[in-house]
Parts: structure tokens; sequence; C-alpha cells
């Protein structure tokens, strides 16, 4: 088992974890990438699947999104009650208890014989995938060295991007050769597989010096975003620009699967591997968020959401245009994403889970709000609608970051 060297520090009132004097060996970076990669994309697989699942299990195109938004719900119940634990518990044998549970969510999933167990299912997915993957981002920073946080976190969440976009492609090449039960089954064993990894080679973190109860680490998380600036505006950048992603994914696969266009699974999948050209692009926002150039990167990023949304409007003209919007999407929501994280990461390390937790909160209330806004508005005023939904809440995203960026704490530049 390798265990990363690490220095001790001086206990604050909430507890401290040490951090390693070293750098952290590129392996064990790369594993955090694919672990967070692999953990979110459990949440994802149902994205280009909803039409076929509404044929199996009867339910409507316009409630369709009921689906990815069960995910949701299991998200926002992950971080208000599993990721804080990670500032009070072991977060290595928290990884492993989490990851078999997720592995029997995802068996959950495919034998489901009817609609409540899909619902209860993806639910319990969403539980544990977001638990496990907000737990490794925290993770991470509490191992990085302070002169590397940044490159280490921006891994991570460049894995955690490419694994969300990734996910339509394996769900929709997995779904078309073994069907959407399929998918699932082999998402379990992919799980499988990798618990053994991960307890070989996490690193060994000291527990907090005072580890609080569980009751009051809960009944921290309204002060901490009473307190935390930082966290309040980028928090609701985040709700803004996730609920701008999700209503594109959620409804992008309803009118490519219909005539004219008529593609497979595998082909509307495909378009993830087109993100994540834009999703490593975007990978040094965070390095330089912590050359104080955050709210450079974040204009940057929130303009590309809303240029994104003309050539993703040409959907039923062109798959090229359709294309350059996805890169032009992912590049900007990721770039904003990292720099969001690098910003609320920048001190006070004994409360990393707690922040990430109340960070990706925000990240939940969009994404189900998205995929809600998404399939209701394409029943109702087809793509031209969703385009025009996504557009302006993108347009949203941008007032609201030029109305609050300078309530922002002031930019500190690593060293």
């Amino acid at each position: 088992m390798a265990i990363a060297p690490v220095s001790s520090t001086s206990p604050s009132r909430e507890g401290c974890v040490s951090r390693p004097l070293t750098g952290m060996p590129r392996s064990l970076v790369l594993l955090f990438a694919l672990a967070s990669g692999s953990s979110v994309a459990n949440v994802y697989y149902a994205h280009p699947l909803l039409d076929v699942l509404a044929r199996d299990f009867g339910i409507g195109l316009a409630a369709v999104g009921g689906v990815v938004t069960a995910t949701q719900l299991g998200c926002a119940l992950a971080l208000l009650l599993l990721v804080p634990l990670g500032d009070r518990v072991d977060r290595r044998r928290l990884m492993a208890v989490q990851i078999l549970a997720l592995t029997a969510a995802l068996g959950l999933v495919a034998l489901a014989p009817s609609t409540p167990w899909l619902l209860a299912g993806m639910l319990a997915v969403g539980l544990l995938g977001t638990a496990m993957t907000q737990g490794l981002i925290a993770y991470a920073a509490s191992a990085a060295a302070p002169h590397e946080q940044g490159r280490v976190v921006g891994a991570a969440q460049s894995g955690v991007f490419i694994g969300l976009l990734l996910a339509r492609v394996f769900a929709g090449g997995v779904g078309d050769v073994a069907g959407w039960r399929g998918v699932y089954f082999c998402a379990a064993l992919l799980m499988l597989a990798l618990a053994g990894l991960l307890w070989k080679r996490l690193p060994v973190l000291p527990a907090p010096w005072q580890a609080m109860r569980y009751a009051r680490l809960l009944a921290s998380l309204p002060v901490l975003l009473r307190e935390e600036r930082a966290l309040q505006i980028r928090g609701v950048l985040a709700l803004l620009m996730f609920a701008v992603f999700n209503i594109f994914w959620s409804a992008m696969v309803l009118p490519l699967s219909a005539p004219p266009h008529g593609l497979s699974h595998t082909a509307i999948g495909a378009f993830g591997l087109v993100g994540a050209m834009g999703a490593l692009a975007a990978a040094r926002a965070g390095q330089w968020a912590d050359r104080g150039h955050g709210q450079r990167t974040s204009l940057a990023a929130l303009m590309l959401l809303l240029v994104a949304w003309w050539p993703l409007s040409q959907l039923q003209v062109s798959l090229w245009a359709l294309a350059a919007g996805v890169v032009l999407l992912d590049l900007g929501g990721q770039a904003l994403h990292v720099t969001n994280q690098s910003l609320i990461f920048r001190n006070r390390p004994q409360v990393h889970s707690r922040l990430v937790s109340l960070y990706m909160l925000f990240y939940a209330v969009g994404s189900g709000l998205g995929a809600l806004g998404a399939t209701a508005t394409y029943a109702r005023a087809g793509w031209s609608g969703v385009c025009a939904l996504g557009a302006g809440v993108s347009l949203l995203a941008l007032v609201f970051w030029s109305a609050t960026r300078r309530f922002m704490p002031p930019p500190s530049v690593a060293r």
C-alpha cells in the first residue's frame, strides 16, 4: 500500500489533515482522475438512453427527465449526508464502503422490473456515485502539497468532466450491443475492479485531530455557507452552468434519435468524445486561477457558454455545427468549474469535504432543474425552444458574474 509522506501541522479548532511535503506521484494523480471520472460516469449513463427507457417503462417524453432528476436527488442527498463524512472519518475506508455499495446500486438498476424500482436504483446511483466522486476530489485536495493543489484538483476535476462526457459514449455503444441493462451490468463490474485498485493505492491520511460528531458536522454546513463569500458566488455560478449542461445533454438524444437524423445510441454518445476535447483544453484553468486570473478565466468561460448555443441551434441543419457547439460548451463549462473549485479550496483544508459538499449541492440543483426543463421544453417547443432556454440561462450566469465579481475575495497567487 502506497503511503504519501506527510508533515505534521498544528491542529485548528475544527481539526486538521496533514499534507505531504513532496509532490504527488503522477501515477496517483492519474488514479484520482480515473477514479473520479469512473464514479461520476454512473450518474450520466441514462442520458443517451432516455428514449429507450421511456419506451420500455412506458414513460412519456415530457416526464422521462424524471429519471435524470432521480439521480440528481440522490446527488443532493449525498452532498448533504455523505460527502461531509470525509472531514470526520478515514477517507480510504469510506471510499471502500461507498464503491461496494455503488456496485450494488448499479446492479439494482440493471435488474429493475418496474418504474419505481428504476427510480429507486437511479436515486441510489446518484447518492453513491456523487459521494464517491466528490469525496475523491476532497481527498485529492487534502493529499496534495500546497504548491501543487491547483494541478492535482484540476487533474481530478478534468477526470470528472471527461468521465461525465464519455459516459454517453460508453452508454451509447454498450446500449446498442447489449441493451440498456447491459450498460449498468458493465458499470457494476467496472466499479468492482476499481475497488481493489483504490484500496491498494490511495494514500493514508491522518485522521482529524478533533473529529466532530456527525450531527455537529452537518450543523456546520449552513455556517460555512454563510461565512464563505466565494462559496456563495461560485455556487450560484455552478448551479446555472450545470443547468445549461443538462439542458443540452438531456434533450440532445431526442432530436438526434428521431428523423431526419435517426442516429444510433453509439453515434449520439460519440458526441461525448467531441466534448472531451473541450474538457482537456480547459484542464489548466485551475492553474490560471492560482496565478490570480480567476475572474478573467470566468469571463471567458461564461462567454463560451453563451456563444455555444448558436452552433448548437443548427442541429437540424449541420451535425458539424453541433459538434463545434459541443466543444465550446464543454470548454467553457470545464474552465468555469475548475476555476470555481480552485477558488473555494484556497484555504481551510480541514473543511474541504464540507466545502465541496456545499458547492456541489448547487450543482445538483442546477442539474436536476436543467434536465426537467429540457425535456419539458422539447415536448412543447422542440429543439429551438431548448436552445432558447439554454442561451437564456447562460446569459443569466454572465449577468450574475458581472454583478457579483466585485464581492469576491481578492485573488491570491500560489507560490
